[in-house]
C-alpha cells in the first residue's frame, strides 16, 4: 500500500470531505479522488461511500485507518531515534499556536532559535486549540500551544504529551474615561450593561466568557466580532465596547485602554503539546527549551 495513500485515506476519516482533505495536504479534490480509488484498488475492498455531499467510510475504511495510525507512529518514532543518534537541530518544524500566544512569546522563541539552529526552519501558524490538535493528529503540526480555556489537555485522547509553560490573567479592558476607571478589581457583574467586543479567534474562549456572564445571570449585549486583538482594541478605545482579554494579548500593548484585573481572579493555562515521545527529538526539545524562557 502506497504510504501517501494511506495518509489521504486517514486525512478522509477525520475532514470528512474531499476539498478539505484536498487543502490539508496540498492538491486537488480530483487528486483525493484519485488516490483513494488506487488504494482502493491496491486493497480490493470499497474504502468509502458517498453520502450527499461528503464521504464516509465503509467499515474496511475505518479498520484501515486504524492500522494507518498505529503505521504512522511508528514511522515517526523511528525517526525521532534517527534524530536523537545524530543530535543534530535542523530540518522544518511547524508550530501551532493561538493568537495570543503566536503574537506574544513565540517570536522572540523562534529569534532565539533562528540563532542558536540556523539549520531549522521553524514555520508557525496560527489556530485555536481544537484546529491545532486535528493538525498534530494528522502530522501537519508538530507542536500546539494551547490553553486550558479552550480544552482540558489532560483529557487528550491519543498519544499525546503535554508541557506546561504558564499561567495567564484575564483583565478587563475599558476606554479611558470610563465609569469604572478608579476601580482597583472589577466583577463581572458589574460589567452587566456594558457593550461587549469579543475575539472569536477562539471560538470556545468566547463561549466560555459568555458563559460565566450567563452563570451569574446575564447575558452580554455583543457588539464587536473579530479575530483580531486590534479591532478589539480599536472598539474599545473608540468607547464603542469593554472587553475581556488574556494578559499575553496585552503584554506588549501601548494604547491608551484601562486595563483592570477581574475579581475573583480568572487564569488560564498555557501548555505545548507534542506526539508522544518526540520530545526526544532535537529539534522539538529545542523549541521546547526556547518557548520556556521566552514565555516568561
Amino acid at each position: 500500500m502506497d504510504f501517501f495513500r494511506l495518509r489521504t485515506l486517514r486525512e478522509l476519516s477525520r475532514r470528512e470531505t474531499m476539498a478539505a482533505v484536498a487543502d490539508a495536504l496540498g492538491i486537488s479534490s480530483s487528486a483525493v479522488s484519485q488516490q483513494i480509488a488506487q488504494l482502493e484498488d491496491e486493497v480490493g475492498i470499497a474504502l468509502v461511500e458517498r453520502r450527499g455531499r461528503g464521504v464516509t467510510l465503509t467499515p474496511a475504511g475505518r479498520r484501515l485507518v486504524v492500522h494507518a495510525d498505529r503505521i504512522f507512529a511508528f514511522v515517526e518514532e523511528a525517526k525521532t531515534d534517527i534524530a536523537e543518534l545524530q543530535n543534530i537541530v535542523a530540518g522544518d518544524l511547524r508550530i501551532a499556536a493561538q493568537p495570543s500566544a503566536a503574537s506574544s512569546f513565540i517570536p522572540a522563541a523562534m529569534r532565539q532559535l533562528a540563532n542558536d539552529h540556523p539549520h531549522l526552519g521553524m514555520v508557525m501558524t496560527t489556530m485555536g486549540p481544537a484546529d491545532g490538535v486535528a493538525a498534530l493528529r494528522s502530522w501537519q503540526a508538530d507542536i500546539v500551544v494551547a490553553d486550558d480555556i479552550s480544552f482540558d489537555p489532560h483529557t487528550l485522547q491519543g498519544p499525546f504529551d503535554t508541557l506546561f509553560l504558564c499561567r495567564d490573567q484575564l483583565f478587563v479592558l475599558l476606554p479611558a474615561g470610563h465609569r469604572l476607571e478608579s476601580e482597583p478589581v472589577i466583577e463581572l457583574g458589574q460589567l452587566r450593561d456594558e457593550h461587549w467586543a469579543l475575539d472569536v479567534a477562539s471560538s470556545a474562549y468566547s463561549m466560555a466568557i459568555r458563559q460565566a456572564c450567563r452563570d451569574i445571570g446575564f447575558e452580554p449585549v455583543i457588539n464587536g466580532f473579530s479575530d483580531s486583538f486590534e479591532v478589539v482594541f480599536a472598539l474599545v478605545e473608540a468607547g464603542c465596547s469593554i472587553s475581556v482579554m488574556p494578559g499575553l494579548a496585552l503584554r506588549d500593548f501601548g494604547g491608551s485602554l484601562v486595563v483592570k484585573p477581574l475579581s475573583p481572579a480568572v487564569y488560564r493555562n498555557i501548555y505545548a503539546i507534542t506526539r508522544h515521545g518526540e520530545g526526544r527529538n532535537p529539534k522539538i526539545a529545542a523549541v521546547l527549551d526556547a518557548l520556556v524562557p521566552a514565555v516568561a
